[in-house]
């Protein structure tokens, strides 16, 4: 079994099983849009075939794959961290291995990083 006890700042809070079972289906419903999203957008790809020699359709087009490319994207992580779950992984830190903080994956449950680490990420881009 995991412990999935949170430390942030120096605070200490426990990711509940009610949180876990909450996350999990917030990460469904998630897995669910984009899935349902990526349909849309592949019949609406299909369905303008015809319209592609027009500038319009083609700049639609590009907005499409753009968000196609995203909605792949976040399905990945979204079903990354289902299979954390699943693995009893869920909640450590992809490079510090420490716990992410509660309150992050409640505003994103597929988060891979602590907030420090995707700073830090994100400042090395």
């Amino acid at each position: 079994m995991v412990n999935h006890q949170i430390i942030d700042d120096d605070r200490s809070t426990t990711l509940s099983i009610d949180d876990l079972a909450a996350l999990r289906e917030i990460l469904h419903e998630q897995r669910l849009f984009r899935q349902d999203q990526l349909r849309q957008l592949s019949a609406a790809a299909t369905t303008r075939t015809d319209a592609l020699r027009d500038r319009q359709a083609t700049s639609q087009l590009e907005v499409r794959v753009k968000l196609a490319a995203s909605a792949r994207m976040v399905l990945a992580d979204v079903e990354a961290a289902l299979a954390r779950m699943d693995q009893g992984r869920y909640g450590s830190c992809h490079l510090c291995r420490r716990p992410i903080a509660r309150e992050r994956l409640m505003i994103v449950p597929q988060a891979r990083y602590c907030a420090r680490c995707q700073q830090v990420r994100e400042a090395s881009r």
